[in-house]
């Protein structure tokens, strides 16, 4: 047999190998996807926890997805793993455990209390998140201008989660007292729901960068934030939700700035007149 023949049957057979494993996946491809059922899972069980009153195994629940929910995208880019399937599973996972979880949880600990007033807030709730994650699918694939890659349109499901069961973890660390009442969660709902629907725009993180001087504080800091939820976890988490309302109004400013600063540089550019 021929140089030439030899090599032509190597060539026959890996592209017979391809065919065959062009419909198989790896399992770190699958990985992305498994996180994201994890954290569904997640959601699903801090229900369980609500109807069994166990409040606060609720709220660690929530808090595990949105953990999952958070490392699931970037292990995807990593892995340059990201597909379709894993876009549209994401959304559906971060509705069940950030959309109905939450809401279902805060009807069954205070909204109650209103009977089918408290639960027509859960509904509204659920729909927000519903469509803060739809307008979130229907911008994929769309470029947004470079001012703006650091900055989500409205309050993600995530972090809208975060800030609504927050009158519970304060409940958790300081009585029902106060914390407990359906007229206060009434408002924080209703005012979340609000901001995850908006066009405000807040920080995303995603693309945040540390300086090479701050990356000591920075380890600090952030062994610091573990420590004290180890020792005080609903104090810290408060601490945290309640830094990240006041970081609203910050993100706000900074877009407009940057939003002029690139309108300026537009205006100023040979031609745009």
């Amino acid at each position: 047999m021929t140089r030439r023949a030899v090599t032509r049957r190597v060539l026959l057979r890996r592209a017979r190998q391809r065919v065959q494993n062009s419909g198989n996946f790896s399992l770190n491809r699958l990985i992305p996807n498994i996180l994201t059922l994890l954290a569904l899972c997640a959601g699903m069980t801090a229900i369980r926890f609500a109807l069994q009153e166990k409040f606060e195994l609720a709220v660690i629940a929530i808090m595990v997805a949105a953990v999952l929910d958070g490392i699931d995208g970037r292990i995807a880019r990593f892995l340059k793993a990201t597909t379709v399937l894993g876009a549209q599973l994401d959304s559906l996972s971060d509705f069940v455990s950030f959309g109905v979880a939450p809401s279902v949880l805060l009807y069954i600990w205070s909204l109650s209390a209103l009977n089918g007033f408290g639960w027509a807030v859960v509904v509204i709730f659920a729909m927000c998140c519903a469509l803060r994650l739809a307008r979130f699918n229907a911008q994929l694939g769309t470029e947004p201008p470079a001012f703006a890659y650091n900055f989500f349109v409205g309050v993600p499901a995530p972090a809208a989660a975060f800030i609504a069961i927050m009158p519970m973890m304060l409940s958790f660390q300081l009585g029902d007292a106060l914390f407990r009442s359906a007229f206060l969660n009434i408002i924080v709902l209703g005012g979340v729901a609000a901001l995850m629907v908006s066009r405000t725009p807040t920080y995303s993180f995603k693309r945040f960068r540390v300086k090479r001087d701050w990356v000591v504080p920075t380890l600090i800091v952030i062994g610091a934030l573990a420590a004290f939820i180890t020792t005080e976890p609903w104090a810290t988490l408060s601490m945290i939700g309640l830094l990240y309302l006041g970081s609203i109004p910050a993100s706000y400013l900074a877009y407009l700035k940057l939003r002029r600063a690139a309108g300026e540089r537009r205006a100023i550019q040979p031609g745009s007149f």
